[in-house]
């Protein structure tokens, strides 16, 4: 798949390019109305032990300098990031941001005060949480889909299943595709460089199909390992993100510089670096 060349900046930033610092002072620069699409997974609040062994994962693979926000601090943070947001999507754009239960509120009383209004409240089913004792297993992640202009917004009804496409037992695809709880596995990079969390693959790209169309511009406040710029320029959309952890955003621009989607340890001297677009199609 051929990636669409940069025809265009918007404000003094470059377009298919992410930059490392904070994005409240970063989307200040940017012009209003000028973003098609946010998919977005914002720090935790939680007191995040970013080196923690869960999923069998070895910590010594996970990137140092996780930067987390303080419960007292994630409201007014909270909105703040979305003022932006609002203020730079289009008429005809969208957001998707990600939440888990703990902060929920904050995230819902930030979008109705600033003036979001909400399309959808989606729920990630993943395969397993973390092992509890005295409390259910948390399996799932919340998922605002939001916009400015209800009539306006995008989006593409058929752009995974067509109309007429039926399972075996005779179930319309894309109503099944389209129902508001989502059934999608995490990613695990065994043994490889990674970042403490990231959103698969298969979340980002259903989003991008329902939620943009080729040559949009996609923003991520909050890139972390890159996934969202990493995916959006597999699927010949144009990106742009910010990322205040250096080392995250070393990790990102090596994977969107490189094409590669997994950057593999060298081992016996030999490269297993993953190519972005084999991965992808």
């Amino acid at each position: 798949m051929k990636a669409i060349s940069v025809e265009k900046n918007i404000g003094q930033y470059e377009i298919d390019t992410i930059y490392n610092g904070d994005c409240i002072e970063g989307m200040k620069v940017l012009p209003s109305s000028s973003i098609d699409l946010v998919i977005t997974d914002p720090p935790f609040a939680i007191d995040f032990k970013a080196k923690r062994n869960n999923y069998n994962r070895t910590d010594s693979n996970v990137l140092e300098g996780y930067n987390e926000i303080s419960q007292s601090e994630y409201f007014d943070f909270t909105k703040k990031w979305m003022e932006q947001v609002h203020r730079i999507l289009k008429e005809s754009g969208s957001m998707y941001v990600f939440s888990g239960w703990n902060n929920l509120k904050d995230i819902l009383v930030s979008l109705d005060e600033i003036g979001f209004i909400t399309v959808n409240h989606l729920i990630w089913k993943y395969q397993f949480g973390v092992f509890t004792k005295r409390r259910f297993v948390s399996s799932h992640y919340h998922c605002l889909y939001v916009c400015k202009n209800d009539t306006k917004r995008k989006f593409f009804p058929y752009s995974r299943y067509s109309k007429d496409k039926s399972d075996r037992n005779g179930g319309k695809l894309h109503y099944q595709d389209k129902e508001d709880v989502w059934v999608i596995k995490r990613e695990y990079w065994h043994g490889e460089k990674k970042t403490p969390t990231k959103l698969p693959t298969e979340l980002v790209k259903k989003i991008l199909s329902y939620s943009s169309e080729e040559g949009d511009i996609v923003l991520d406040p909050f890139l972390g390992s890159g996934q969202v710029a990493v995916v959006s320029k597999a699927m010949n959309r144009h990106y742009i993100g910010f990322e205040i952890v250096k080392n995250y955003y070393g990790f990102a621009n090596e994977r969107l510089e490189e094409n590669n989607y997994i950057l593999k340890q060298e081992r016996h001297g030999t490269s297993l670096n993953k190519p972005l677009y084999s991965y992808l199609s």
